[in-house]
């Protein structure tokens, strides 16, 4: 009778590092099959409207009548892209300074207790719910606006505030592990020059860490460009190009969320709405490609 021999430590490792191998060679192949995918099922609706010739590049791209429904439909969708830049780049305005400053606060300025405080209480801000962050804006924001401002309250101003407060924990925790991160002896190199703290602070800390930082910000704008539901009940959802900071105006993903539950599926006004998704899509890699630029120039 044989026995079978057994297998060496060496045998089993070879064996544990193949499947090891195998099973992540398969997820990384699942999860190129499923982007794949997803782009092109989003590109093959948002193009379909061009391909065909329902809708030309230049009436989508530039036009500013948003009229589906008309008896001489119009797909112009002008408004909504430049609502989205415009509430975009207002929030990133507003919250890059405030977290670049809450984020020197905690790494440079206030105590290792402060910082065991105050980090928490803004990585909390990031787990709140948009559909919280909307009530605040329409209980807060917009009476404030109604009342100090020309307008009724809603529109860009009150959605580039209730954004401002979302991406500012993105921005704040990015730019807090970049500072965190800075080697020690820049900054002694700087205070045994005779620098003050501000000195180091503008001129060594700052500069050396700032493509970090504006990775942290094309993030937070990432997440801007793709809010919808906080944004869509502050703004007004006007199909019109804002001429002020208090009328109303519309974004991409608002009219996407309104509008896709109303339509048919490979009507034209379904796939102006898919081109409205491609566009989104487009600008996401857009801002991935940008951190990925930054990040090669982020070496210290």
């Amino acid at each position: 009778m044989s026995v079978k021999p057994k297998k060496t430590k060496l045998e089993k490792h070879h064996i544990e590092d193949f499947i090891g191998r195998s099973y992540m060679s398969l997820c990384v192949l699942l999860l190129i099959v499923i982007i794949v995918s997803m782009v092109y099922f989003v590109a093959s609706k948002g193009l379909a409207n061009f391909f065909s010739g329902r809708v030309s590049l230049s009436e989508f791209f530039g036009g500013t009548k948003w009229a589906p429904d008309a008896d001489t439909p119009s797909y112009g969708a002008l408004p909504f892209i430049s609502g989205s830049f415009l509430v975009t780049l207002l929030a990133a305005l507003i919250a890059s300074p405030l977290s670049i400053c809450a984020a020197l606060f905690m790494t440079e300025i206030v105590p290792s207790w402060g910082k065991k405080l105050l980090q928490p209480v803004i990585e909390l801000l990031s787990g709140i719910p948009s559909v919280v962050y909307g009530f605040v804006g329409l209980s807060v924001i917009v009476p404030f606006l109604r009342d100090t401002f020309p307008g009724q309250g809603i529109g860009v101003a009150a959605g580039a505030l209730v954004l401002s407060v979302m991406i500012l924990p993105t921005i704040t925790s990015v730019a807090a592990d970049a500072l965190a991160a800075l080697p020690q002896n820049l900054k002694e190199s700087s205070f045994a020059l005779g620098a003050t703290r501000w000195q180091t602070i503008s001129r060594v800390i700052l500069p050396t860490t700032f493509p970090a930082i504006m990775t942290g910000v094309v993030l937070g704008m990432a997440r801007a460009f793709g809010e919808a539901l906080a944004v869509q009940m502050v703004i007004g959802n006007a199909p019109f190009v804002p001429k002020s900071l208090f009328e109303s105006a519309s974004t991409l993903t608002s009219v996407i969320t309104l509008g896709m539950g109303n339509t048919t599926m490979g009507s034209t006004h379904n796939n102006a709405l898919w081109s409205m998704a491609l566009v989104l899509m487009l600008m996401t890699f857009l801002f991935v490609l940008v951190v990925r630029m930054l990040e090669r120039r982020n070496k210290i």
